[in-house]
């Protein structure tokens, strides 16, 4: 073999420097298994297609295999000379079947042969990814199961706003991650298109079953234009777009988590085993796991940015930047499924501070909206209302009182028609268990939402496990 496919068109050999700049071997040799893949089934495409004979093609498919597992075993050794994953692949296979290496890429580019091994690659990572996440929406729904009466003060703004139970909290983020899932599982099945036969542009002389070869790979589907199959990127950046939306919301998560666990919050204990401390000050118990995950969220978002650049002006088809999607593409699956996994180890460990939390849902005033529903119920106008409740807030802040700390004569000086049982509808259980409407944090649709929850997440694992 040549030192170079392309060698018969150059009078000079490449310089040094310029294979080293161009070589992209250190990243993409992880698509071996998923080049060596594409190789085998393109060796018995040529085969159908009476390019080759078939004991040629099983001779090919031997030395594949030979070649994948010196790789797997870390015998072969890479060099920028060979500049890719697939060059050396086929550099080894010389070694072990001779001249008839040369008959593999009949009919084959490296540009359709990278975008088969990225999306069988992307394909794997991806379903690798929404079981991770099926974990981890397990481990939400057990934490929320577990503190499921525990109340705690809801927020906007950071302010404390009314109180709602723990168990909605968490399970709002199984809705967040629910979503997550599913987004992934549309990218999937845009990812699922077989792009060999496409060549470098234009498609192949030969006459190849496509459809053969995609049932060989393990596609759904063969692409329709040979110049955007080559050309599209489009599946990764769907991938790092529910990537980059999928550690938002890790990092939301994280955010709370980290002020949960603060002294001035005290809503959670985080396990020691996922902390660290201080080289400084032994008193320390930094909640280092949230803190990483929430910073490691640029890394991902960077990176969906970094594919999106690099795609931006790109003409049709095939362009050399391309090479340089691997990196962010990898760094993004590398980063997301570690601060998955980390998570999921994580969560079940978390211990509930619930009589912290129920003091804090008693504070704040955030009965003020239940006091103005109380007065709507009496047949005041919420409007009305809302200014009445406002004057006895501005009160209780005069008197350093809650609102149900007020007496009733206190009360009953904003609205003549408020009575003793008003103290029922201000206190933190009953106004949690008023909001029955679907969606909202009574007990009753939590546990509910729960059983849902727990009833999809084994629907999905009775059909992951059929599969």
């Amino acid at each position: 073999m040549s030192q170079k496919p392309w060698d018969g068109r150059f009078s000079e050999p490449t310089d040094k420097a310029v294979e080293a700049f161009t070589a992209s071997i250190d990243i993409d040799r992880r698509l071996y298994n998923y080049d060596i893949d594409g190789s085998i089934a393109h060796c018995s495409t040529l085969a159908r297609a009476g390019v080759i004979s078939r004991q040629e093609a099983q001779l090919l498919a031997e030395g594949l295999e030979k070649v994948r597992e010196e790789i797997r075993r870390g015998e072969l050794e890479f060099c920028d000379r060979l500049e890719d994953i697939h060059m050396h692949v086929e550099d080894r296979l010389a070694v072990h079947v001779g001249d008839l290496s040369r008959k593999l890429h009949t009919g084959r580019s490296r540009n359709d042969q990278i975008a088969v091994d990225e999306r069988l690659y992307l394909k794997a990572e991806t379903r690798a990814i929404i079981a991770q996440i099926f974990d981890f929406r397990t481990a939400l729904v057990d934490l929320a199961e577990a503190n499921l009466n525990v109340v705690m003060p809801g927020y906007t703004h950071l302010q404390r706003a009314q109180p709602v139970l723990f168990s909605h909290h968490m399970m709002a983020y199984y809705e967040m991650m629910t979503r997550d899932a599913g987004r992934f599982a549309d990218a999937l099945d845009r990812m699922d298109v077989m792009p060999l036969g496409s060549a470098a542009l234009a498609g192949t002389t030969y006459n190849l079953d496509r459809e053969y070869t995609a049932g060989l790979l393990g596609f759904s589907k063969i692409s329709e234009n040979s110049m955007d199959a080559v050309s599209d990127r489009d599946f990764m950046l769907e991938f790092a777009a529910a990537a980059s939306i999928c550690m938002i919301h890790l990092s939301r998560l994280s955010e709370e988590l980290v002020l949960w666990s603060s002294a001035e919050f005290r809503f959670v204990d985080l396990p020691d085993a996922f902390c660290t401390g201080s080289s400084i000050m032994p008193q320390k118990k930094n909640p280092d796991i949230p803190e990483l995950v929430r910073g490691r969220t640029g890394r991902v978002t960077g990176n969906l940015v970094n594919l999106l650049t690099l795609m931006k002006s790109l003409p049709l088809a095939y362009n050399r930047d391309m090479q340089e999607d691997k990196v962010p593409l990898m760094e993004i699956v590398d980063t997301l499924k570690a601060c998955l996994d980390i998570y999921t180890r994580m969560m079940p460990r978390i211990i509930v501070n619930e009589d912290v939390t129920e003091q804090a849902a008693n504070t704040g005033f955030q009965n003020a909206t239940d006091l103005a529903d109380y007065l709507v119920e009496k047949g005041m106008a919420f409007r009305k209302a809302h200014a009445c409740v406002g004057k006895a807030v501005a009160y209780a802040l005069d008197c350093k009182k809650e609102l149900h700390e007020l007496s009733l004569e206190e009360l009953r000086q904003f609205d003549e028609t408020i009575k003793e049982d008003v103290y029922h509808a201000l206190s933190v259980r009953e106004m949690i268990d008023r909001r029955k409407v679907y969606g909202g944090t009574a007990g009753s649709n939590v546990r509910k939402a729960i059983a849902r929850a727990k009833h999809d997440l084994a629907a999905f694992h009775g059909a992951e496990g059929g599969c």
